[in-house]
């Protein structure tokens, strides 16, 4: 079992909060920042069950190119390959538990604005925390935190298996997600390379997270929102900040939701925009192994999270 060095001491099946082991919570200043040692291997694709298409044979990144998230099939290479700095830390949550989270620092002499990266329905994975050096690439301070870690036992730096992190997934209220999303973001504000300015994205269930934190969140400079569900329209009025949605095109149980959400935002005087890439699959940033229209889709999404983020935060 791979072995975690936190401020002196051997973490070994690392559980926090909730009736698991505890660790103790980071600070800003704190040295429990965890450098990782290698990346773990991929798993089972967390959108099988959605409209992705054929995922195929994994593309070399030569391929696919680095200025994009990677796929599923690279996102371990492209971790293991990164000359970014980044590392695992436990961030406090309320007064007794905290979150395990992914941080990648940009390479840059100026500070940075914060992005938190929401994973999909099956927990944090290594895709996630590829999106976090991806996010980083592009200037920001990228932070994939894992929502469900207050449900996990184990070692918590490693992808959790589909059963066991769609069983956590389920236990993460909208109250308590929003509650780590509250303390990572501020976690990442009050780093010494941090702007005091905070963005989200998300992914399938961590999209709806991403549109959701948007009505609780009024700090909140940006919300990103890959194929994910949007709140109720009586939510929507609390919403200050800006929401653009990346939908694709083969995607019929979400793009359903669209049309609605358009008319709400407006008449609440709220700013959304979306666009839809035809062809696409639900899931089609991760989902590029192999799949074309997929591919196409995630080229054109990927500059246009960049630059929604770089005009709402700056930096």
């Amino acid at each position: 079992m791979k072995q975690v060095l936190i401020t002196g001491t051997v973490v070994i099946a690392l559980g926090i909060g909730y009736g698991a082991g505890r660790v103790t919570p980071a600070s800003a200043g704190d040295a429990l920042a965890v450098q990782a040692m290698g990346a773990p291997a991929a798993v089972a694709d967390e959108h099988s069950a959605h409209d992705m298409g054929s995922m195929g044979e994994p593309r070399a990144e030569t391929q696919q190119g680095s200025a994009i998230p990677a796929s599923a099939g690279t996102a371990a290479d492209r971790i293991e390959k990164s000359p970014r700095h980044a590392e695992w830390v436990a961030i406090k949550v309320g007064a007794t538990d905290s979150v395990m989270a992914w941080v990648v620092y940009p390479e840059r002499s100026g500070k940075a604005p914060v992005v938190v990266a929401i994973h999909a329905n099956t927990g944090i994975n290594t895709w996630t925390r590829s999106v976090a050096d991806q996010l980083a690439a592009d200037g920001f301070i990228g932070i994939a935190p894992d929502l469900t870690t207050m449900f996990r036992t184990g070692d918590l730096t490693q992808d959790p298996d589909r059963a066991a992190g769609s069983a956590a997934i389920r236990q993460v209220t909208p109250e308590m997600g929003n509650a780590i999303i509250d303390a990572v973001a501020k976690y990442g504000m009050s780093l010494p390379a941090a702007l005091p300015k905070y963005g989200i994205v998300g992914f399938c269930w961590g999209g709806g997270r991403s549109f959701s934190h948007a009505t609780h969140a009024p700090g909140l400079s940006a919300s990103v929102v890959y194929y994910g569900s949007p709140p109720t329209a009586d939510e929507m009025a609390s919403i200050k900040a800006p929401v653009l949605g990346l939908y694709g095109g083969n995607d019929a149980r979400i793009n359903a939701t669209i049309p609605a959400t358009d008319s709400a935002m407006k008449r609440l005087g709220k700013s959304y925009e979306y666009q839809i890439f035809e062809g696409a699959g639900h899931g089609f940033l991760r989902g590029q192994d192999g799949n074309e229209p997929n591919t196409v889709a995630a080229k054109a999404a990927w500059p246009k999270t960049v630059a929604f983020f770089k005009e709402k935060l700056g930096g």
